[in-house]
């Protein structure tokens, strides 16, 4: 089209799909029916091709192992939290060892010496080296075969393995009892019941079983011979290094698609993402804003958080004392009246507690601002929720300290420990939370109901019903599993709560919540707001679900599981990358907003009205931990030959500190500030404690992973590399100079963290509940107010067509 002897062109853009919400049901149900096949499938091969948990016969035909002594072996693990002090298949603490490739070291060790013995005899001296090197090839090659008689359901072992499993057990029950003289774990007494060793020693024999045998029909064991042990025969496999290369292909493709995409989304027209016209929430507005009853309810579960958070810090410090025993000039002994194993649950749980807390409390904070209404009854069923939540941290918590202490006896189990790392309540406990969730859940639909428009499902109050609803629909998966259930099921179900919670649903929750803040902030419009929780949720919810299966690459399953793990892990680092590509705009969001103000309606606004730079502060840092700890640290986790030898290291415990504090603490804190600040006097309110703490808190965790945790996995896996896992596990590793002293090097960032930001924050957020606002009695009260904060938030519709 020629216009003023100029041309004019306008591109046509892929994207016009997705600018109709009419259109959106279809990508959305297609990208969820392939992710629950995916799963449904994985959770098939679970089943179907699980490790068979059964008895082991000696040659001779007498019962070495019986099915009931694994299970019961197995409840010992977890009765004592051993999952909070080592590993099995890698999962869980690394503070002690991999009792997996442990025992599968110490198995090979006896089994060698079980052979040069015969030799001796046999030849009437000792072998000589080439001879010993002979004996250990042989034994590689002895322990790989599988001997498993499927019709009479037993394994049989060899006359070398029951030589092995008789100095296995002795190993343990000098660990446990008879040798234990260390100050550190496990206290003298942890396990005194030599039965309960020994059961426990032989579930460790079959964990070793597991991954060295050949699963049938393949070259290489059920774990695809993982932990790496050339000594065992345990080196990587063809689809180890296959599908590694498959995922890294699968990853530029897709990269390369999503920037061709994103070069259309930034030539967008401006309408449809930019700023509304009322501009920002300003001192004033927030100043003269008086709350809802509901709104100020929401405080305590502010206060109780922070208090949880300064606990689940100092549990952390605890915890840290098992390494280096930093009060050992005192004569305290922590690590005798506080094992590891309780200090260590109680520093996971309290993550996961004071984080939902804030996420409960933000809810109930914006859902009045959302809907424009105070729905009558809720402050009664929120009190309800707020008590519920106390008494489940208060017993939770002395449950996870009675239980491994043997203090419950059979009760451990409902109402102790139930020794599942991220899942350490004992089973009523996570009842009883399952109920809160419930209750959360009505909660919030009798709140956005009044927002709820029919035929259209993508307002911001539908979405946030969305997640809340799918998180306690996901957590159902966490009362399959039993304490006698086959390891490799139960584990299947563990990993169905806590990577689903953290990498869909909970995903799709943070993204409304930041989304929605921006909007009551006035940085981005509510139809831009609604788009970017639709585009977040296709690539959250499209990685995420099946990105699950990179969990799954060493604890007994199949090629098929690996493959796709190896695709949709590595692909769950894309929509982190995008955030790099917004992150100029993300962090010049207010002054960008600002310019579209003036441009739209000539609105003298300047960036000294914007009256949350120290919230959005905790924003952009949300934004950057997603990229670098979610993204570039978990990216060297993904891929099956890089997680083949890393798994089970310091460098999980970075990716895992700098993803979930930097980014699900930093948007948690971030919400608390915002609500606070609305909440308090403004006389009460404090910028420079918030912004001090803000610092120190992503200071000491950058510091922390840059000093300690990234530089003490490097080394444990060039140890992995050098030596083996069992070895980089070993306490000889653990405890040796140089990572003793990168631990010391952690006290640093440690410190910066606790007393430089969560204490003031703590003080701050303690000190000012006698400092907030008086709530309005109605909502006629609310509606009167006539703030800007309510104008900007309308509950309507958006549009369905967009010309781009």
């Amino acid at each position: 089209m020629k216009k003023n002897n100029q041309f004019h062109f306008t591109p046509k853009s892929s994207l016009n799909y997705f600018m109709k919400t009419k259109n959106w049901w279809g990508p959305l149900l297609f990208i969820l029916v392939i992710s629950v096949a995916g799963v449904v499938m994985i959770g098939f091969q679970t089943y179907n091709d699980a490790p068979p948990m059964t008895g082991f016969q000696t040659s001779s035909g007498g019962n070495a192992i019986t099915k009931t002594t694994l299970e019961e072996g197995q409840k010992v693990f977890h009765k004592y939290a051993l999952m909070e002090f080592g590993s099995y298949f890698g999962d869980g603490a690394q503070r002690g060892p991999d009792f997996t490739a442990e025992a599968l070291h110490q198995i090979v060790v006896l089994m060698t010496e079980f052979h040069s013995k015969e030799f001796k005899e046999e030849n009437g001296r000792e072998p000589t080296d080439m001879e010993l090197r002979i004996i250990r090839e042989d034994v590689g090659g002895e322990i790989k075969e599988n001997r498993y008689d499927e019709a009479k359901n037993i394994v049989i072992l060899t006359d070398a393995q029951s030589y092995a499993l008789t100095g296995l057990r002795k190993y343990y029950t000098d660990f446990f009892i008879d040798a234990n003289t260390e100050a550190s774990f496990p206290p003298v007494g942890y396990i005194s019941d030599r039965e309960e060793v020994k059961d426990l020693s032989d579930f460790f024999f079959w964990g070793a079983w597991v991954c060295a045998v050949k699963r049938p029909g393949s070259e290489f064991s059920y774990t695809h011979n993982w932990p790496f042990d050339p000594e065992a025969g345990n080196n990587p496999t063809s689809p180890v290094i296959l599908w590694s290369v498959l995922g890294l292909l699968a990853f530029v493709l897709v990269c390369g698609i999503v920037l061709y995409f994103i070069g259309q989304y930034n030539q967008l027209p401006n309408k449809i993402f930019k700023q509304g016209n009322s501009g920002f929430l300003t001192f004033d507005q927030i100043n003269n804003f008086t709350p809802t009853k509901t709104q100020r309810a929401s405080y305590k579960f502010f206060l109780v958080a922070i208090v949880l958070f300064l606990t689940q810090v100092l549990s952390g410090v605890v915890t840290l004392h098992e390494f280096v025993d930093f009060l050992g000039f005192t004569g305290v002994d922590i690590a005798g009246n506080i094992p590891i194993t309780i200090s260590r649950s109680w520093h996971l749980m309290l993550s996961l507690y004071w984080i939902s807390t804030c996420w409960i409390a933000s809810s109930i904070f914006i859902i009045p601002i959302m809907t424009k209404k105070e729905v009558r009854g809720q402050l009664p069923l929120i009190n309800l929720l707020f008590a519920l939540l106390v008494i489940l941290v208060i017993g939770s918590l002395s449950g996870m300290v009675l239980g491994p202490l043997g203090l419950l006896g059979e009760w451990w189990y409902l109402l102790g420990h139930q020794g599942w790392e991220f899942v350490d309540f004992g089973r009523m406990y996570q009842g009883l939370l399952m109920v809160i969730f419930i209750l959360w859940g009505i909660v919030v639909y009798r709140g956005v109901r009044p927002g709820l428009i029919k035929k259209k499902p993508w307002n911001l109050p539908n979405w946030i019903m969305y997640s809340v609803v799918g998180i306690p629909v996901l957590f159902i998966s966490g009362f399959v599993a039993q304490p006698e259930t086959n390891f490799v099921i139960a584990d299947f179900w563990r990993w169905m709560v806590i990577h689903m919670w953290v990498e869909a649903f909970f995903e799709v929750f943070v993204t409304v919540i930041v989304s929605y803040l921006m909007v009551l902030m006035g940085l981005v419009s509510r139809q831009a707001a609604v788009r970017v929780v639709y585009i977040a949720t296709i690539l959250f919810l499209g990685t995420g679900l099946l990105g699950i299966s990179h969990n799954f690459y060493w604890n007994a399953k199949p090629v098929a599981t690996m493959a796709l793990g190896s695709v949709f892990s590595t692909l769950q680092i894309v929509p982190l990358i995008l955030l790099t590509v917004e992150a100029w705009r993300f962090k010049n969001m207010p002054q960008i907003s600002l310019n579209d103000i003036h441009a739209k309606n000539g609105n003298k606004q300047s960036i000294a009205d914007f009256a949350f730079p120290e919230v959005f502060l905790f924003l952009i840092a949300m934004n950057f931990w997603n990229f670098f700890g979610a993204g570039v640290l978990g990216i060297i986790v993904n891929l099956p030959i890089m997680n083949y030898f890393e798994h089970g290291t310091y460098l999980t415990i970075n990716h895992a500190h700098a993803a979930l504090m930097g980014v699900y603490g930093n948007i948690s804190l971030g919400a608390m500030m915002f609500a606070s600040k609305i909440l308090l006097k403004p006389s009460k309110w404090n910028i420079r404690v918030v912004r001090t703490s803000f610092w120190a808190i992503n200071a000491g965790l950058m510091l922390m992973v840059v000093l300690d945790l990234f530089l003490a996995g490097a080394i444990q896996f060039k140890s992995v590399l050098d030596h083996g896992l069992w070895y980089a596990r070993s306490n000889d590793f653990i405890s040796g100079t140089v990572f003793e002293s990168l631990t010391w090097m952690r006290g640093i960032g440690a410190s910066v963290f606790l007393f430089g930001g969560v204490m003031p924050l703590v003080w701050f957020i303690v000190s000012r509940t006698r400092s907030l606002k008086k709530a309005g009695d109605s909502y006629v009260d609310f509606e009167r107010r006539k703030m800007m904060i309510v104008k900007e938030v309308k509950v309507e519709p958006i549009p369905e067509e967009v010309n781009v």
